[in-house]
Order: C-alpha cells, then structure tokens, then sequence
C-alpha cells in the first residue's frame, strides 16, 4: 500500500477519512481521483460545475498532508461560509481578508506558523500586502489551491487583474503542489489557465457540465412582471435570487415584489458595505427568502437550497448564466431557471459594446452576445446547447428539463408559410432583418414599410392570420432547416440561402415540428409547459419523503444555527435531512450511517435531532 508523507492514499483509507470528516460515506464523481492526484504531488486543474463537490478535492487533501493547505479565492462571504462548515467538522481552519481586524488577522497567521491551522483562505490582493509574502516562505505549505481560477483569463467572463500575481506565487512556492478550480471555463481558458499557472504537466480533470436537477426556461418578456409573481407565488417559502442588469432596476423591482406581498430585498454594488453584509446575512439565515441583484450577489454564497434562479435581464455572457444558474440546487434537489428574453435585447447590448474602446474586447463581447442569443433563441434543447458550448456532447432527444424538451409538439405543413417568408425576403432585397420583414408580411402601416416602397409589394400583408410570434417562431424553424439564415452583424439581416432558392424553385413541400398550439378553450399558453400538474421537479418535493417530519426537523436545524451563529446548512443540509426523514434513526449508530453526519456533528447535534425522530415517531404510533 502506497503511502505520501506517512499517509496510506489507497481509496479505502480516503473513503474513511471522507466518513469521519465529512459524514459523506461515497465520493462524487472525479473526486477520489482528483484527491489521489494531489496527494501523489502532482498540479491539478479541475473543472467541475456548482454544486458538484470542487471545495472536497482540496480539502480532504489538506488534511492527509503536512503543514498548511492556501485557498486563494475572491469571495469573502465563501470564505467564512467554507470555514465555518470546516470548523463544525471539526477542522482547524481560519481566513484572512479585508473584514478580518488587524489584531484578529495577525493571530490567525501567527497560529498558522505555530501548526495549529490545517486550511487558511485568502483573497489574491493578500499577496500585495507587505509582510505576507514573508510569511508565506516562514510556514510549511504543502498545498496551494486556487479557486474561481477561470479569473486569471483574459479570456473568460470573469477576469481579474489580481490573479497573474498567482503565477509569482507558484515561483515563491515551488515545492508546494497546486490545484485549480472553475465551475466555468471552454477549452481555452483552461489552456489559458494552464499557462498563466505555470504548471504545463497539471492533469485535467473535467467533470460533466450537466446539472440534471436544473430545469431551463426562456421565457418572452411580454408581462414579465405578472410572470416573475407567479413564478416566486410556485417557490413560496424558497429561496430565490432575481438577476438584474442595471442597480435602478434592482431596487425598483424589489420594491414592487414587496408592494405585491413578496419581501424582496434589492443588492448590488452602490449598496453600502453593511447593507450589502446584512442582505447577505439575511439571506443566507433564512430570514429574506427573495433578493433581487446585480450578478454580485451569489458568488460568494455557499447557500445549497435555492429553488429558483430567475435573469429578469439577459446575462452578458453564456459562462456568467451558466455560472449563475448553477448557484439554484447546490444540494442536488429539482430547482428551476428562467430567463425573460425579448428580441430588442440584442440592440440593447449591441449599443454598449459598440462604446467599447479595445477593438479586441470589442469583437469578444460580440461573440459572446451572438452565443447568449443564440440560446434565448435555440429550438433545440438548452441543455444540449449549454453542453455542447463547453465542449460536452449530450446524445440524448429530450433532456426532461428544458422548455423546448417538456413542451408538446406538432408536426404541421409549412410549405405555403415557407414560401411566403422566402418569398418577402427576396422581394425586399435580403437586407432587412426580421422584424421589417414581418411588418411586410402582415401589412404593417408603418411609415418605414412606405418609406421603402414595400406596401406595393406582392407579398405585402399576405399572412396577416399569423401573429408576430407564430411568425418568429417559423422563421427560426426556417434556419434550422438551413433555408434562411441571418448575419452575424448587429443588424441580424435575413437572408435565404442556396438551399432556400432551390425549394422555392422546384416548389416541394415542407414539414415542421412546432410547440403545440392550446385549444381555443384552453388558458394554457404556448409557453406552458407539458407535466404543468407535476411540479415536483421545480418546487423541490421529493416523492416518499414524510414532509411533517422533515419541517420539523428543518425547523429544530433553524434553531440550533441560529443559537450558533451560522447558516442553518453548516448545521446538516436539506439533503441530510431528508435522509433523516425516510430513515427515522432512533440511536446513535444508526444516527451515524445518515449521509453527511460525521463524528463532530454525531456529538454535537445527534441527541437533538433523535429527539424530534422519537417523539414524531411515538405521536404517529399513538394516533
């Protein structure tokens, strides 16, 4: 049997100290073998998406190896939320950053140096501090793990300029192994980060991109507002998060939340620091269910249990909705993610990116608008569009968790729509985009119809029985079909391509496959989606789980947090006490096999929670 600095690394010896550490008796995918890579002292880069376990793979090393673990990461509020879970698992670990006092900071380092610290977190701008590169070179570190790594690249959606010091780090640390982590990157930035580290023979490790307990929607802006309140009515008593572009919108849209019976809380950026720490201290306490934010909320937020994400704006970048979506069911429970998106968004951004100095930066903020649309806009499943732009294919036909997969559709003859469109494309000279070309084809009186001379056209006003979206949605079924497309520029102009013009000449027919128009009779609208009675997915609900038993349990775990100080998941998460729900332990042994209580938390909080187990279980055998 193997051993590294005294420590056997076969995955029996891990899976042990996984169980008394960490109360998880398997390992999630890649874990054991990113673990066993590092502890072998060799440099990792790990690619693993939200919720899917990164945080293990260098925090169990840490705790097999001498000296000191050095977590460098931006989000001071994940600091003191991975420290206070470690410490609970009773591992010594601390942080320094800007909220930490002077005195404070100085004894934490000084017990650093003294060994009675496993892990110690730090922010990138610690590394400028005067004094703490000495201190670095007057401890023994053994592992240097570097989160949020997408930073250090230019390239991805993140970059901060903080991170190239990480590359001088290394050098001052050469003996040291490293590990980077990202929930977000393309191929490129992960040979990006490579690079920039330093670390050319660092073994990639790529976990799946695929969080199937995420359900994707996009859903068109009309009444947003009436949307956005049923969606938050379906989530009641949930955590949400409400993404907006600008700080104004934030507070305007918390405001009218609460005004309509939802408390909402608005944060962004121009908040004031101590609003901005309570918010996020409500927040993760259970004690505000609904913020309203900039993308500067969440990052920093190791909070498991939040059932639905909602961009009431169009995100900028497919990897910052990725990135944001996946802060929604952490704790690998059904949670929901929906995106209002409406066709003038595009020039909306196109505008500000067009006031981008750097030509480069410029031409990268185009790119990154056309894939952002491009999934607002896709007919085929998100998922598999979200997996494919991070190199990942997915082979199946209906993910089972997407608007475009749970809807119902039908098959329909498009050939006298079809030639219609092409028609007025061609008849307007294939250099309008797609609104103009609607306006033509339902007899729009627009002045810039007549101003073109397009109200004497032969194809001016011949669908007017088809309304603007049936037509977009054909004309986006159109370019799947490879008989339109539309350019690359900020005017999107329409174009029919060589296949277009030869089924237009040889006159054939044509068959698609649409959402499933509602009866006449029918409220239900296009957008619904199929299983509308079975929201178990979305809202969380787990089938066979006794629901009277885990709200009492999560409300004793609210208790025992608030008495300590701490996010009621530091206690046990939602997960955890499910498992307590279906399984009643009644002892201590049987206590310990639940899934996510190790020795610490058996000690400190199984008498408590066996308690509430017997006493419901005696109530239900008295009824």
């Amino acid at each position: 049997m193997s051993t590294f600095r005294g420590v056997a690394r076969d995955e029996l010896d891990l899976r042990q100290v996984l169980k008394t550490r960490f109360g998880y008796d398997e390992f999630r995918p890649l874990q054991a073998e990113i673990i066993g890579n590092v502890l072998a002292g060799r440099d990792s880069l790990v690619l693993m998406p939200t919720g899917g376990g990164k945080s293990l793979c260098y925090q169990l090393p840490a705790l097999c190896l001498d000296g000191l673990t050095l977590v460098i990461s931006p989000l001071i509020a994940l600091m003191k939320d991975q420290v206070d879970a470690l410490r609970a698992n009773g591992v010594a670990a601390a942080f320094v950053n800007s909220s930490v006092p002077a005195q404070e900071a100085r004894d934490i380092l000084a017990a650093a140096r003294a060994g009675r610290l496993k892990l110690l977190y730090v922010a990138p701008e610690r590394l400028a501090v005067p004094g703490f590169r000495e201190f670095l070179t007057s401890v023994d570190i053994g592992l240097i793990a570097i989160d949020e790594a997408h930073c250090i690249s230019e390239w991805g959606h993140d970059f901060r300029p903080d991170y190239r010091n990480l590359r001088t780090l290394r050098d001052t640390l050469s003996t040291a192994t490293v590990i980077a982590l990202t929930a977000t990157a393309t191929a490129r930035v992960r040979d990006d980060i490579v690079e920039q580290l330093g670390m050319p023979r660092a073994r990639q490790f790529v976990s799946s991109f695929n969080r199937e307990n995420l359900t994707y929607v996009v859903r068109p802006k009309r009444r947003a507002r009436v949307a956005l309140l049923a969606l938050l009515r379906k989530h009641a008593n949930a955590p949400a998060i409400v993404y907006c572009l600008s700080r104004d919108g934030t507070e305007a849209l918390a405001a009218d939340l609460s005004q309509e019976g939802i408390p909402a809380l608005p944060y962004h950026a121009g908040l004031d620091v101590t609003v901005r720490r309570e918010t996020q201290e409500r927040f993760i306490r259970d004690e505000a269910l609904v913020i309203v934010a900039t993308i500067a909320f969440g990052m920093g937020i190791d909070k498991p249990d939040v059932r639905l994400i909602v961009h009431y704006d169009l995100p900028k970048t497919l990897e910052g909705y990725y990135q944001e979506t996946g802060r929604a069911g952490r704790d690998g429970l059904p949670s929901e993610c929906v995106l209002f998106f409406s066709a003038g968004d595009r020039a909306k951004f196109t505008r500000f990116i067009d006031e981008i100095e750097d030509p480069a930066e410029r031409e990268r903020a185009h790119q990154q608008l056309d894939q952002m649309i491009a999934y607002c806009e896709a007919r085929t499943c998100r998922r598999a569009f979200v997996l494919q732009y991070f190199g990942e294919s997915y082979d199946k036909t209906d993910c089972g968790g997407c608007d475009v997969c749970l809807v119902e559709r039908e098959a329909f003859d498009a050939t006298e729509i079809a030639q219609k469109i092409l028609s007025a494309v061609i008849r307007t000279g294939e250099r309008f985009g797609l609104r103009h070309i609607i306006m033509v084809l339902r007899g729009s009186r627009a002045r810039r119809v007549f101003e073109w001379g397009h109200h004497e056209l032969p194809v001016y006003g011949i669908v007017r029985d088809y309304d603007r979206d049936e037509l977009k949605e054909i004309v986006g079924l159109l370019e799947d079909e490879g008989l339109l497309q539309r350019s690359p520029d900020k005017f999107a102009t329409v174009s029919v391509t060589r296949a277009g013009h030869e089924f237009l000449r040889r006159r054939g027919t044509l068959t698609l496959s649409r959402i499933k128009r509602a009866a006449p009779e029918s409220q239900a609208g296009p957008h619904d989606l199929r299983r509308s009675g079975d929201d178990s997915r979305s809202s969380g609900g787990t089938p066979g789980l006794n629901r009277e038993l885990f709200e009492r349990l999560r409300e004793l775990r609210l208790r025992l947090a608030e008495a300590r100080e701490q996010p009621a998941y530091v206690v046990f998460s939602n997960r955890t006490l499910e498992e307590m729900a279906r399984a009643m332990p009644r002892d201590h042994a049987s206590f310990a096999d639940i899934s996510g209580v190790g020795p610490a938390k058996l000690e400190a909080f199984a008498d408590d929670f066996l308690q509430v187990i017997r006493e419901y279980a005696a109530s239900r055998e008295t009824a």
